[in-house]
């Protein structure tokens, strides 16, 4: 089997394989219903209404074309959970990537709050219009929760990736996060979640390599720590404290680096 063979195969066992509730009876499913519905009110009930600032503008001090960095995605690509620009994903990277590259850096985040996979094409728009140099995707949780499902999340996703790169940008997506380390979502609905970002994750990070991009695995590599560690969580207890984002940004940081050629030689 060839090497693309293989890598689809892989993905539609990732999108399809076990379903989750169309395994489960009907007495189960209305449970299901209701914590859904419980942990919704309760997250929305405690999430703040308004982004944080944006942090665009130029990073660093040195002189030199800026790299241009842009930022799609949902509301953990936005920073939603935090009040300063500075605490945000995007802010925190472009700070890094200026001292890496040793060149000043030049941030536009274009991430929607609440974006699923298939409300990426206007921010691929918008995003080509700024000529990047390289493009961070974070995008995954909002599928998960609406139950879309893999196979047609990743090919949204699939095709932002192409564009970009097809523009000559670098492309890195951080994959869909652990749903399972979220408290207000009970028992056994917690369990569904971990299972369904697992796979929705597992099936991005293939669609995304094949169309060119990297990815990084925010779930394996970040669930154990959100899991233990309550204060990586913000007041909502569903998107990330500015703790929760600057662990986010340090593994984010060395695919991204890699990406433009700037990550140190061991």
């Amino acid at each position: 089997m060839t090497r693309a063979g293989s890598a689809r195969r892989m993905a539609a066992s990732a999108a399809y394989g076990g379903g989750g509730v169309g395994l489960v009876g009907a007495g189960l499913l209305g449970l299901l219903r209701l914590q859904a519905r419980s942990a919704r009110r309760r997250v929305e009930s405690r999430t703040s209404m308004q982004d944080p600032p944006s942090g665009d503008g130029v990073y660093g001090k040195r002189r030199g074309k800026p790299l241009v960095f842009t930022v799609l995605g949902d509301s953990s690509a936005v920073g939603l959970g935090v009040d300063r620009a500075a605490e945000t994903p995007g802010a925190l990277l472009a700070a890094a990537l200026a001292e890496l590259a040793e060149r000043p850096v030049r941030l536009r985040r274009l991430a929607v709050s609440g974006a699923e996979s298939c409300e990426l094409d206007p921010q691929v728009d918008r995003a080509l219009a700024e000529h990047p140099d390289v493009v961070l995707i974070m995008i995954g949780a909002n599928d998960v929760t609406t139950r879309t499902r893999p196979a047609v999340s990743v090919r949204h996703l699939a095709d932002a990736v192409r564009r970009l790169r097809e523009a000559g940008a670098q492309v890195v997506v951080g994959t869909c996060p652990d749903l399972g380390t979220v408290r207000p979502i009970g028992q056994p609905l917690r369990l569904l979640a971990r299972r369904w970002s697992r796979q929705l994750a597992a099936a991005q990070t293939i669609a995304v390599v094949e169309a060119g991009g990297r990815t990084v695995s925010l779930g394996s590599v970040l669930g154990p720590s959100f899991a233990q560690d309550r204060t990586l969580f913000s007041v909502d207890e569903f998107h990330p404290s500015a703790a929760g984002y600057a662990s986010a940004a340090a593994v984010i940081l060395p695919a991204l680096a890699d990406a433009v050629g700037v990550w140190p030689a061991h």
